[in-house]
């Protein structure tokens, strides 16, 4: 005699049945999109990378004048070598909170007015926290030409601190904030900013030359985990339709037996 410890689970209804595995494709197919969108991120970033490797160790040119500033763009001109040349306003220097290899302590952005007339602003280097008041205004007062890279405005400030002209708290290099700030001629004053090269002299300060050149890019990781948790997720579901398939197999010849007995 048979108890009910040998009797088969029942099988669920079709309806849940149904329902779960919509879910599953649903989750599926979201879970393929995010993996095709690392690979693409992927591509992007390697595109990224070897445009500016490209473009830091090409020739210096220019720094853009007025009539090209509309054109200037991240995918075509950022980080571009570029050459400048006129005198600093040491009067008009903007701290702007920075972390490097050297420790915590300031970017020095500095106005320079360009032979042709117009503006730039120029991240001299860093200087440490301690000093930073006494080294920022240090510099040279006859004309200067300036190489460096290329940046675009960092607008807002940082993830978690937003800059604050009136108290002179700046976390990140906003052009036409600082520019505003300073009481220069928005309409005279360039939409980027220059990342000054380092200086002959080793130990001077401002230290230039500490653009971060490196570009995280997990990308691949990313795309395999989600690729992965897809094929779990489908393995699943294969598992539970095949299972559920089985078990109603069973019943249906438990059933015939029951008839004929």
């Amino acid at each position: 005699m048979s108890n009910d410890t040998d009797r088969p689970p029942p099988a669920a209804k079709p309806s849940w049945l149904l329902a779960w595995l919509l879910l599953a494709a649903a989750l599926f197919v979201g879970l393929l999109a995010l993996g095709g969108w690392q690979v693409q991120r992927l591509q992007w970033k390697l595109a990224l990378i070897e445009r500016i490797e490209q473009r830091v160790h090409a020739a210096a040119v220019a720094a853009p004048g007025p009539v090209e500033w509309s054109a200037i763009s991240r995918e075509s001109n950022e980080y571009s070598r570029v050459q400048v040349s006129g005198r600093f306003d040491h009067g008009r220097v903007t701290l702007v909170r920075a972390s490097t290899v050297l420790g915590r302590g300031f970017w020095v952005m500095t106005p320079l007015q360009t032979r042709a007339g117009f503006w730039v602003l120029v991240n001299r280097g860093f200087v440490p926290e301690a000093d930073s008041a006494q080294l920022a205004r240090l510099g040279p007062a006859e004309p200067q030409v300036i190489s460096g890279l290329l940046r675009l405005s960092e607008s807002g400030g940082s993830f978690l601190q937003h800059n604050d002209a009136a108290s002179g708290r700046w976390y990140s290099r906003d052009v036409p904030a600082m520019a505003a700030s300073v009481k220069l001629d928005a309409t005279s004053v360039a939409p980027y900013f220059i990342d000054a090269v380092a200086s002959s002299d080793t130990q001077a300060w401002p230290r230039g030359g500490l653009t971060v050149l490196s570009f995280n890019n997990h990308h691949i990781v990313y795309a395999l985990t989600w690729f992965a948790l897809a094929a779990m997720l489908a393995s699943a579901a294969a598992y539970l339709w095949f299972s559920e398939r089985q078990l109603r197999n069973l019943l249906a010849s438990g059933k015939q037996v029951a008839l004929r007995a």
